[in-house]
């Protein structure tokens, strides 16, 4: 609401009662709140933390993996913990089907994902 006053105000110098409705389409919120994700995903993004996120909904949400994707060498660096490092097993968990290799995500999580030499 505030915005849009700020808008309308701006805007009343050119157009006479001028009426504004701002919508938010997407909000990732602060580092601390959200789920970065960097390396070969086919869409690298940082996304907002939701509840019980898991690293299969982090993978839907930035489409899988690129076809150079070392899956099984990707980790996840976890801020709330110093920045502790831990390995995941992306593709066994996309490929393969395997529900083992899927693990809860933490606010602040870094997943990153190298690149394969074949």
């Amino acid at each position: 609401m505030e915005i849009a006053r700020d808008v309308e105000k701006a805007l009343s110098k050119l157009v006479r009662d001028p009426v504004v409705t701002i919508i938010v389409t997407s909000f990732v919120g602060p580092y601390s709140e959200q789920i970065r994700v960097v390396g070969e995903a086919a869409k690298p993004q940082a996304l907002p933390y939701k509840q019980k996120m898991t690293l299969l909904d982090v993978m839907i949400a930035v489409g899988g993996l690129t076809d150079f994707a070392d899956g099984n060498g990707a980790s996840i660096t976890r801020a709330s913990e110093g920045d502790k490092r831990y390995s995941v097993r992306l593709k066994d968990l996309i490929k393969r089907g395997d529900i083992s290799a899927n693990v809860e995500m933490k606010p602040g999580d870094i997943l990153i994902i190298p690149q394969g030499w074949f």
